[in-house]
């Protein structure tokens, strides 16, 4: 028996314990470093599965104390100083399971049962759950297999309802810069009156995500009943979904996926719509961006993918549309939440100097959205969603969103210190590679500094001269300023040409 104590260290989705090498049971059962042990209360009812670890230090744990992590102390739910029992962890039973499937087996939906209920309750190590997901990297998932993850996916968490027959949502696969779209689509659907409650991510490894952006405007993080409420009055809403605990075995995957730059199309297709079906979603439009610096290099690819969307939709009851997107460059001018934020309202406002790509690619996205509306006929719903936004009622409605979920007050902004990134040749713009200036952005500070990032002046087939400025770099932290502007000096991320480029149209197919 020790002594609870709670180490204000956040884990990330992982529970750990914190044993003095000095503590009697230490020494007397045998524990190492990384191995799993089970924590229960006095009267056993209550109990979580930590990896432990080992301290030497007497000012963090003393010989009769044991620590918890923030997740851990929170899910076991006892004062400090209570008297716990610890003991060895018995491996999860799901294991035999993941076995199978490092050997090449294909799964049942038992199997993906067992292990997403095992992850959800912290039975498996970060490194149990990596070894996972790379045997489902490694041997592929049947599509069958992709239907029973999304469905084990789902089950591991609350499902909302918005008391509608029509619930539409829309979700980008991601990988370019800027493409801050949804925040032009949620008010143009609300305002035309169908429900959109749009649940977003943070960014984990990109500039921004939509979260982070909208934050800029609102808050994101509310609660379900916020959510509802805002939806009841307002047919849509912008919030960030980790509140809502949808799909969370899915986010103990991605908290895995991200370190080792693991993105395979089995467990994307898995990961979103397990998240958009427990939103409650009926119907979905995905964007599949395609070029040589997106996640989808090929048409083939992005065909391949929309038929496992489709397939995984039929079977769980949710109407999808998949549509192929030029993700050959980033889209809008700004890259890093407060410079993307500033492109939306532009083009919510209707301003002269609105970036283009993004009003364009917006309108198109939404009226292909409308269109499940049945009062609205195949090929209006563009025209709809422009006299929205031309009318304002897009702004309208976006300016009604944000005082319903709390309008945050801009910060005075710091001063940043900007870097001109110029061209070294005259030509055309033929390639600007999206992961580049994404990493440059990151490295300026973005998302973490919401007002740093890069602000883009030229685009494919534009024509520059030598020294024009081809983007800007904003950062606030000496720090970062120098890692951001070195990494642009050794390569800017756009290629020229003397020829004119070819630029292909916004939707591939």
């Amino acid at each position: 028996m020790l002594k609870l104590k709670s180490v204000a260290i956040d884990t990330y989705k992982e529970n750990v314990a914190y044993l003095h090498r000095d503590c009697p049971l230490y020494r007397s059962e045998g524990f190492q470093a990384l191995m799993k042990i089970e924590i229960s209360v006095k009267n056993g009812e209550r109990a979580v599965i930590a990896v432990l670890n080992i301290v030497n230090d007497d000012s963090i744990m003393d010989v009769d104390e044991l620590g918890l992590s923030v997740q851990a102390f929170q899910q076991l739910g006892e004062q400090q100083g209570t008297p716990v029992y610890v003991a060895p962890a018995r491996a999860p039973a799901s294991l035999e399971e993941v076995r199978k499937k490092i050997a090449g087996e294909t799964l049942s939906k038992k199997s993906f049962e067992l292990i997403t209920r095992d992850i959800s309750e912290n039975r498996y190590s970060k490194m149990e759950i990596a070894a996972f997901l790379v045997a489902c990297s490694h041997s592929g998932l049947e599509r069958e297999e992709v239907l029973y993850l999304t469905q084990a996916m789902v089950a591991s968490g609350k499902k909302l309802s918005w008391g509608g027959s029509l619930v539409v949502d829309k979700h980008c696969i991601g990988g370019i810069p800027g493409n801050r779209t949804t925040m032009i689509i949620v008010p143009i659907v609300a305002a035309h009156g169908m429900l959109i409650p749009k649940t977003s991510s943070r960014a984990i490894t990109s500039p921004a995500g939509t979260a982070d952006t909208m934050e800029m405007l609102a808050k994101v993080d509310i609660t379900n009943e916020q959510m509802q409420q805002v939806v009841q009055q307002h047919r849509g809403m912008l919030a960030w979904g980790g509140t809502a605990k949808l799909a969370p075995v899915d986010d103990i995957l991605i908290s895995v996926e991200r370190p080792l730059s693991m993105d395979s199309s089995c467990q994307l297709v898995a990961s979103i719509l397990a998240k958009k079906i427990a939103a409650g979603s009926t119907h979905l439009l995905i964007d599949i961006p395609v070029g040589p610096t997106a996640k989808i290099h090929h048409t083939r690819e992005a065909l391949k993918l929309r038929k496992m969307f489709e397939y995984v939709g039929d079977h769980l009851g949710i109407y999808i549309e998949v549509i192929l997107t030029n993700g050959s460059q980033p889209i809008g001018n700004g890259i890093g939440p407060a410079l993307e934020a500033r492109d939306v309202m532009k083009v919510l406002k209707n301003q002269v100097d609105a970036p283009g790509d993004l009003r364009e690619k917006s309108l198109r996205l939404a009226g292909r959205i409308l269109e499940f509306d049945p009062d609205v006929r195949g090929g209006q719903g563009y025209a709809i969603a422009r006299d929205i936004v031309e009318s304002g009622r897009a702004l309208e409605k976006m300016q009604d969103i944000i005082q319903a979920q709390g309008e945050l007050l801009p910060e005075q902004a710091p001063v940043p210190q900007v870097f001109e990134v110029r061209c070294e040749l005259s030509g055309y713009v033929h390639q600007v590679d999206n992961l580049q200036l994404a990493k440059i952005a990151s490295l300026a500070g973005a998302p973490i500094d919401k007002y740093a990032g890069v602000e883009l002046l030229c685009k494919i087939g534009d024509k520059v001269e030598k020294g024009d400025i081809l983007y800007k770099i904003y950062a606030c932290f000496e720090s970062d300023f120098q890692f951001a502007t070195e990494l642009a000096t050794q390569k800017n991320g756009y290629s020229i040409y003397p020829q004119v480029p070819t630029e292909p149209e916004i939707f591939l197919v």
